[in-house]
């Protein structure tokens, strides 16, 4: 399991549920009305819209919010977010890729260095560590969608480079710029995935100690609290035992 996974985990457990949710639902929020405002408002012709809608109705959003999100983007006092990627080095040397979304680069570039700082890490520049990472695209489909099987035939017929089904349900893996196009094809025989989305994944991962992970979950945590930061990945891993441990 890679570490940013485990972390979710973790940090679910630990965490005021609803604090998680109401800042979680802020930044899918942020992340709709960024795309409505880039394309069209309408999910079915603007991918990227489409992506940050599954996204939110997979973490229950309310449709209200959902439709909220998409009308303020043609609001005239809506603000406007530039997207930036910071890349760095976390404790133990863990390759750290933080996206953002933000109206203050200044800000946001000095709270993540601090993060980075306090947690003996480093702030490193654009391209530092993101070699170590493939920038993919992930469908997921519920358990019940179709059998392993179907699933596997039809992705690899709709231009898809990797599946995988367990019990949790078929993570399909496409190319950058294929993302889209297996999708739909998808949605047509399956119905409307789970969730469909651009990820950096780590070509290989770091298994730590209980004192690196610790540091890290920290690091982690404090980069996905701020309001700018919109998602966080690392290249470490945890043991089972270490998980139950630290949840």
């Amino acid at each position: 399991m890679a570490g940013h996974s485990q972390f979710k985990n973790i940090m679910h457990k630990k965490g005021k549920q609803d604090k998680i949710r109401a800042k979680l639902f802020s930044k899918l929020g942020r992340e709709i009305t960024v795309a409505a405002k880039l394309g069209m408002p309408d999910p079915a012709f603007n991918p990227r819209l489409r992506m940050a809608v599954l996204a939110a109705r997979a973490e229950n959003m309310p449709k209200d919010n959902i439709e909220r999100a998409i009308n303020k983007a043609s609001a005239a006092d809506t603000e406007n977010y530039d997207e930036i990627r910071y890349e760095g080095y976390g404790p133990g040397g863990i390759a750290v890729i933080v996206e953002a979304l933000t109206d203050n680069r200044n800000r946001t570039a000095s709270e993540v260095r601090s993060y980075f700082t306090k947690s003996g890490g480093a702030l490193g520049e654009t391209g530092s560590v993101a070699f170590m990472f493939d920038h993919v695209g992930e469908i997921e489909f519920e358990p019940g969608a179709a059998s392993e099987d179907d699933m596997m035939e039809a992705a690899i017929e709709a231009g898809a480079d990797d599946v995988v089904t367990t019990a949790d349900g078929h993570l399909i893996t496409t190319a950058l710029e294929s993302l889209m196009e297996v999708a739909k094809a998808l949605e047509v025989k399956f119905g409307e995935p789970k969730s469909s989305k651009l990820v950096w994944r780590p070509q290989t991962t770091n298994a730590v100690d209980e004192e690196t992970a610790e540091k890290i979950i920290r690091l982690i945590g404090s980069l996905e609290d701020n309001d700018d930061v919109q998602n966080v990945y690392a290249n470490f891993e945890m043991s089972e035992e270490l998980m139950e441990k630290l949840g």
